[in-house]
């Protein structure tokens, strides 16, 4: 068999295999993007921001400083980085302790608030809501931007 094809057959499935690695990858990356289901409530960002105003809710945007930062805090929510170890004591340290109070999580895009949605009612919080929309908008809506709900420069 001549060098040359088999050459060209080589860099064909060197081709191919780059093509299903990159395929793969964003398939991890669309499968990550897309927030989970869970049958707790969802809340729009100015029904939260109704909500929280009022003390119906307790708002917690679960994001990272970095993101505090970038776009401030929404008002009347409190902020708790979602990665921290002891997330699920500062959140019922936030709601004096009772693990039935009414909370809801924010984030950016409505998939990590989905994830800990359903991970606080895991460790026992049983009246947990979702602001899907988030603060930049997603599937669900447009966000809390947006709608031009207001935001307080984070502090930290």
């Amino acid at each position: 068999m001549d060098g040359g094809a088999d050459q060209t057959r080589r860099r064909l499935l060197l081709g191919l295999g780059g093509t299903s690695v990159v395929a793969g990858l964003a398939g991890l990356w669309w499968w990550q993007s897309q927030p989970p289901a869970h049958d707790n409530p969802r809340l729009s960002p100015a029904v939260a921001f109704a909500k929280a105003q009022s003390g119906a809710i307790t708002l917690i945007d679960i994001r990272t400083p970095r993101e505090w930062r970038q776009t401030g805090v929404p008002v009347g929510a409190a902020p708790i980085d979602m990665r921290r170890k002891d997330f699920v004591q500062a959140l019922e340290q936030m709601l004096g302790g009772a693990r039935d109070a009414p909370v809801a999580l924010i984030c950016a895009r409505g998939v990590r608030s989905a994830r800990m949605t359903r991970a606080v009612v895991a460790a026992g919080f049983t009246n947990v809501l979702d602001v899907p929309q988030g603060m930049l908008g997603s599937a669900s809506g447009p966000g809390w931007l947006a709608g031009n709900l207001p935001v307080a420069r984070w502090q930290g």
